[in-house]
């Protein structure tokens, strides 16, 4: 539930800083002081952009501080955009070196970390520090992984000690304002992990003078700064000095057929960020997020399951309620990920077996059990019907999704799961005991149990099918990293729109600890991987992903997978088009006041 104790205090604050700052405040005077009022339906773990390690914290992060890159507000399907960067990065013919000039006249914000507490230019190196923070084992970093292996000299300089002094050959400052990239092969993702929270670039000053105390006190370049930040939310206010860049909707990739509903044509040339501060509530529970969305206490929430019923007039086509319809807009869109279940390869009982007779009966349990699971049900009770199911690991919103894929594997096949069952000697006495993983809820033991009776429809007793829960998200991921479960269910959210960021989940060398949770090993499909991750986008390359798809549909390696349909709704008042995928926290810098309350605020 909002706390509204603190709005008038934070008017005065407001206040305050503006008339400190100083700066060009003519947007300020023509948007006066405009609120946004955002619910997240989870909490941030860290505003350290090396540490930012889940969707809320990346939700601030891209705020607060600067990334080289972005993706345009309003195109669909997603394009790059330079953001810090002058202009998309200068690449060589080889696809090895990447030449990237950033923006003259960009400071970081005053703050204690610097002399006389005056913000100072960023710089190409800031961004070279940036990146090296994530190879230095002091830092705990959660972001390496987008560049380990990636360029010149930067693993090496990990293992030699990390020492900041040493400079490495293919992360370099030419000067203060271009940034060289050496890679030791061609990875086509390099600029989209540079649109990342984990990219954001940091002042060395920051990291020395708060320590620790970073995780909570940004010090960025980005359009906003944070005013307050605890458990139950976090309050930004404008950045005043943020780089004057007027608002282009042609730039931005405005498609007036389907956006013209959003009333953004009015902050057509006005310079973002457009509000003047934006509260943001973390608040986990779905009945309390709902309820104060529906009280007025919050702008924008992304409505729960349960009250679907009460959000939709229609289900085919998805229809709002006329009496929402009225105070708030309203968008439904596919996440940018996919939810599935993988069987551990690494455990003997149900996965690779030195025994080529055994490792053989293994596939069919897994195939049978994937034969048995009903995803029309698991759809209908959890995702109320409405979420995508498909086949394999290529989810819909990636470009090289297969709509023609062959869905066989998503079918419920009651007689053909039995038949493997009996053809590979799979009797009730000789199934082993399934353990399921799960973090403690009640819908999560509700999912369980609904796996549990469709298992019983092929013969599996129910006595051998057991949950292993656990405390917190935290507790289950370090048990499955640690091969410690059988069967987890887990959501992955795509970092990036290309089809790589979901393949590589199952290749072979990114086993646990790393992003491979299944421990997937198949020499064809890693072949396959290495070969088409120096590749461009091409035909050729989407061919091979989705031959990679095949081969993991057709080792039962996975029981895959729903994307959830999200129900966004947001107050009229509002001119924006939120997104909870690729685009992430950028669009709260485009968030804006709609026309009525702009002309109001002109006349005032």
């Amino acid at each position: 539930m909002k706390n509204l104790s603190f709005r008038v205090p934070l008017l005065v604050l407001l206040l305050a800083l503006g008339a400190c700052n100083g700066g060009d405040q003519s947007t300020s005077t023509e948007i006066s002081h405009s609120v946004y009022r955002h619910s997240m339906d989870g909490a941030p773990n860290n505003l350290d952009p090396a540490r930012s390690s889940n969707i809320y914290a990346n939700f601030l992060v891209v705020n607060l501080y600067d990334t080289l890159y972005r993706y345009k507000y309003l195109a669909r399907p997603y394009q790059l955009e330079p953001n810090l960067a002058e202009n998309l990065p200068e690449i060589s013919a080889d696809g090895l070196t990447y030449t990237i000039r950033i923006k003259p006249d960009v400071y970081f914000i005053d703050d204690l970390a610097f002399p006389e507490s005056k913000g100072r230019l960023v710089s190409a190196q800031d961004f070279v520090y940036s990146i090296k923070r994530h190879f230095d084992p002091q830092t705990r970093a959660q972001g390496a992984w987008l560049w380990q292996n990636r360029i010149v000299g930067l693993d090496d300089w990990k293992a030699n000690g990390s020492d900041y002094k040493q400079e490495i050959t293919g992360l370099r400052a030419l000067d203060g304002r271009t940034i060289q990239i050496q890679l030791i092969s061609p990875y086509p993702q390099l600029v989209h992990t540079l649109t990342q929270g984990f990219s954001a670039i940091v002042p060395r000053e920051a990291v020395e003078y708060y320590g620790r105390e970073l995780a909570i006190h940004p010090v960025g370049s980005g359009p906003y700064r944070l005013l307050s930040f605890n458990t139950a939310g976090a309050v930004m206010v404008r950045n005043s000095d943020f780089r004057q860049e007027p608002f282009s909707l042609e730039n931005e990739g405005y498609d007036p057929a389907s956006q013209s509903r959003y009333g953004l044509e009015h902050l057509e040339g006005l310079t973002p960020p457009f509000m003047d501060r934006i509260e943001v509530e973390f608040i986990g529970e779905d009945a309390a997020r709902w309820n104060a969305f529906i009280a007025g206490e919050l702008d924008f929430v992304k409505a729960p399951v349960s009250q679907f019923d009460q959000v939709l007039e229609s289900r085919n086509p998805l229809v709002l309620k006329p009496e929402l319809a009225e105070n708030f807009h309203f968008q439904a869109t596919l996440e940018s990920g996919f939810v599935h279940t993988d069987f551990n390869m690494d455990d003997p009982r149900i996965g690779y077996h030195p025994n080529p007779e055994t490792n053989a009966r293994n596939k069919a349990l897994r195939c049978a059990i994937s034969k048995a699971f009903d995803w029309e049900k698991r759809n209908e009770i959890f995702y109320y019907g409405i979420g995508q199911v498909f086949p394999g690991i290529i989810p819909p919103v990636a470009p090289e999704f297969n709509p023609d894929q062959d869905r066989t594997s998503i079918i419920r096949d009651l007689k053909a799961a039995r038949e493997l069952l009996k053809s590979h000697g799979w009797t009730a006495d000789k199934l082993p005991d399934l353990e399921i993983g799960f973090t403690s809820s009640v819908t999560e033991r509700q999912m369980f149990e609904q796996f549990r009776s469709f298992m019983a429809d092929i013969g599996y007793p129910r006595g051998k099918i057991h949950p292993l829960t656990f405390a917190s998200y935290g507790d289950y991921a370090q048990a499955y990293l640690n091969r410690e479960v059988m069967l987890m269910t887990i959501g992955w959210t795509m970092d990036y729109p290309d089809a790589e960021n979901t393949i590589q989940l199952f290749y072979g060398p990114n086993a646990t600890p790393g992003s491979n949770t299944a421990n997937y090993n198949n020499e064809e499909f890693n072949r396959l991987f290495r070969d088409s991750s120096t590749m461009l986008a091409s035909p050729a390359r989407t061919e091979m992903y989705r031959k990679m798809n095949q081969i993991v549909i057709e080792d039962c390696v996975t029981i895959s997978g729903i994307s959830r349909k999200m129900i966004l709704l947001w107050n009229r008042d509002i001119a924006m088009l939120p997104d909870r995928s690729f685009l992430g926290g950028h669009f709260f810098r485009f968030a804006g006041p709609g026309k009525a309350n702009f002309k109001n605020r002109q006349e005032e």
